[in-house]
């Protein structure tokens, strides 16, 4: 039986954040979902992938030898890339109780089902852009479930992370020190800290994982005078610059480099957020870079629930607290400040005075005032090339076309 982990119809309210990645490269707590999928599916089952097609050859790059939009077995089980994968899911997955012909549904979504791939259910040209599970399971014996976590809304990877990073710390093997911790800094509860080989923790810096876990990844530095609390991950190879405070439930994806105060936040890998600022309850995506002393608002000033605008529409978040929601490579200039619920689309370019509003389109330029100009797809190419060959990674043909496609 061949596993396919897909993209559904609803990936696109998970918009800008899923622009340049499948939606299962999304970050809650420590993890991407497909690095969840990966972690419970090892030694089990192989997994193989769908995800929309202008992305897939630059995600075929980044996984080499990964299945990618192909069926290559008859009896098929399609698995929501949405999904949080844990145990329960694995053993859905794993077990053949999903009989052929079966469909598991959760408040109109599908989960699983196990079909023949020559059932015609995607009709006469194969995979589809994103699949529409609900039209695929309108064909088949549907079982209604509860109880399965997935990501529905812009907000979700916000919502879900202390709650996820509470879950990841009980798996990251802490009390290992291997790496090098300088004779001044302050380890408090060493036995809820782990830090790999290679790592630096310089002199003065606190990691106080007495109200939680602490991991610093392989090759990872903490300046002098850092402190790092209540839940953090620093991924392989990030830095946490100088009088940093990091506390409460913070992802540091790999190479990225943070400093300022940041709580309850995930910051994938290749961003920057280096410089003095508050970060909260926030996402920001891959090759992103917060100018110095960017502050976001979180918590609106009568405590209400925070709404999101997206392309016009006005969303109810239900969450007292939400900061910024950013697209991949988008910038903002010195002194910017967000307003609760700001959501930046991909490759933007935020500067000059005064509260930009809150939604930015993607391949925007300026605050708002007046509207925004266009940031042509050639210089935003030009600007993003520069941005990674700095941490030497290459833009392929591939990556490219992918973002070239993103711009309107």
């Amino acid at each position: 039986m061949q596993v396919l982990i897909f993209e559904d119809e609803k990936t696109s309210r998970l918009k800008p954040l899923v622009d340049l990645k499948p939606v299962y490269d999304l970050v809650t707590g420590c993890r991407s979902l497909k690095g969840r999928f990966e972690v419970e599916a090892a030694g089990k089952v192989s997994l193989t992938w769908h995800l929309r097609k202008h992305i897939a050859p630059w995600f075929m790059e980044s996984n080499p030898g990964a299945v990618v939009n192909n069926v290559l077995e008859n009896d098929l089980m399609l698995v929501n890339g949405r999904l949080v994968c844990d145990e329960r899911v694995m053993q859905i997955i794993t077990s053949g109780d999903v009989r052929p012909g079966q469909a598991l549904v959760q408040n109109g979504c599908l989960l699983f089902c196990r079909l023949s791939a020559d059932s015609r259910s995607f009709g006469d040209s194969g995979l589809p852009e994103l699949v529409d599970g609900m039209a695929v399971a309108g064909s088949m014996s549907c079982v209604e479930v509860s109880g399965f976590v997935l990501l529905e809304n812009l907000w979700d990877p916000v919502a879900l992370h202390p709650k996820m990073m509470k879950i990841d710390g009980s798996s990251m093997g802490t009390g290992r020190i291997e790496g090098q911790v300088h004779p001044s800094a302050v380890l408090v509860n060493p036995d809820a800290i782990s830090i790999e080989k290679g790592a630096v923790v310089m002199a003065g810096a606190i990691l106080d994982a007495s109200e939680g876990f602490i991991h610093i990844g392989e090759g990872a530095v903490v300046e002098p005078q850092a402190v790092l609390m209540q839940n953090v991950m620093i991924a392989s190879g990030a830095r946490v610059k100088i009088g940093a405070k990091i506390y409460s439930n913070v992802y540091v994806g790999s190479a990225s480099k943070a400093g300022g105060e940041i709580e309850d936040s995930i910051i994938e890998p290749f961003a920057n957020k280096q410089h003095d600022g508050f970060l909260g309850h926030s996402y920001i995506s891959g090759w992103c870079n917060i100018g110095a002393g960017t502050d976001t608002s979180d918590l609106k000033n009568n405590y209400s629930p925070v709404g999101l605008v997206v392309d016009g529409i006005q969303i109810q978040t239900g969450l007292q607290f939400l900061g910024l929601l950013m697209g991949e490579h988008s910038k903002c200039s010195i002194g910017t400040t967000f307003n609760t619920g700001t959501v930046v689309g991909t490759s933007a370019n935020i500067f000059g005075s005064g509260m930009p509003p809150k939604y930015v389109p993607s391949f925007s330029w300026g605050n708002g005032s007046g509207g925004f100009d266009v940031y042509l797809a050639d210089k935003a190419v030009e600007t993003a090339r520069k941005v990674m060959e700095r941490r030497r990674i290459v833009m392929s043909a591939a990556y490219e076309a992918m973002f070239r496609l993103a711009a309107p």
